[in-house]
């Protein structure tokens, strides 16, 4: 089996190019405005796609969480108020995917409840993220996966055996999972980037990236070492409100990270040892026997 998934009209996998996604996510803070600059300058930074979050929030958040008080752009109101606030619905997410397809660029969301997958499913989404806190929710990758649109698994917060037996609900053969530490943002010390090696050898699919760190190194390190894909949170301004912000990348640092990865990717080669027609010259003049 080729350890590949398509997702819109890409391939993804080994020995393809890396598929690079700016999650704008909620950094949007509800207004469809930032949204709109977000996808005009992932675009411009030459990002395969770029990812939102769709939440049902008296779902999503916890009993005891709902009714904390929490100082926001809208004042001091509950938790619940402010996850609200943020949520996109039905008109914006029908901006989104006019827009998006008017520039050419591919969008998907992560879904942190079932009936979240049935509000995606109005849409024709290239492909499904399961948030890491999602991961041991079975009812939900059962939801997700009978879609029959390909999935990519976040792995945060989880053990290697609740990593399995999530694989074993969804299947490998349209799953993508992605290597994670929920941290934001995350001590590089935390990244652990050895864990793609490592989930390459257990299973059979696409091995990613989805990094939470500040700066650039580290996620162009996770393609030198086997990500196919690679996803860092996109912000306008890192100093906005916001509780992803600090763990994003900004539009210039974007379009240098999407640079680093090509470069990356060529400097990578085949692993195949030859002469280049470029070294002939220094052989000539250099080899003495």
């Amino acid at each position: 089996m080729k350890r590949e998934i398509r997702i819109g009209d890409r391939i993804i996998g080994d020995g393809y190019p890396t598929y690079i996604v700016a999650e704008i996510g909620i950094n949007h803070n509800g207004d469809f405005e930032i949204a709109k600059e977000l996808i005009y300058a992932a675009k411009k930074a030459g990002v395969d796609a770029v990812k939102f979050q769709k939440r049902t929030p008296e779902l999503c958040v916890p009993k005891e969480q709902r009714n904390q008080m929490r100082e926001t752009p809208w004042g001091y109101i509950t938790y619940l108020d402010y996850r609200y606030k943020v949520e996109f619905g039905m008109k914006e997410y029908t901006a989104i995917d006019k827009l998006c397809k008017e520039l050419k660029i591919t969008w998907f969301a992560s879904v942190w409840d079932e009936p979240s997958v049935d509000f995606m499913e109005k849409f024709d989404v290239a492909c499904y993220k399961l948030p890491s806190a999602g991961l041991t929710d079975h009812a939900l990758l059962r939801k997700v996966k009978a879609t029959c649109r390909p999935i990519i698994l976040s792995t945060g917060m989880s053990t290697f055996k609740q990593i399995e037996k999530s694989v074993k609900v969804i299947g490998s053969s349209n799953l993508l999972i992605a290597h994670s530490t929920s941290v934001y943002p995350c001590e590089p010390y935390e990244l652990n980037l050895k864990m793609i090696e490592t989930l390459k050898k257990r299973f059979p699919c696409p091995i990613g990236y989805s990094g939470h760190e500040v700066g650039l190194v580290t996620s162009v390190v996770a393609v030198a070492i086997g990500a196919c894909l690679v996803e860092r949170h996109f912000t306008l301004d890192r100093a906005m409100w916001g509780s992803d912000q600090a763990a994003s990348v900004e539009p210039t640092g974007f379009q240098r990270m999407v640079k680093y990865i090509r470069v990356t990717e060529q400097a990578l080669g085949d692993g195949i040892k030859k002469v280049y027609d470029s070294e002939l010259p220094s052989l000539r003049r250099l080899r003495r026997v």
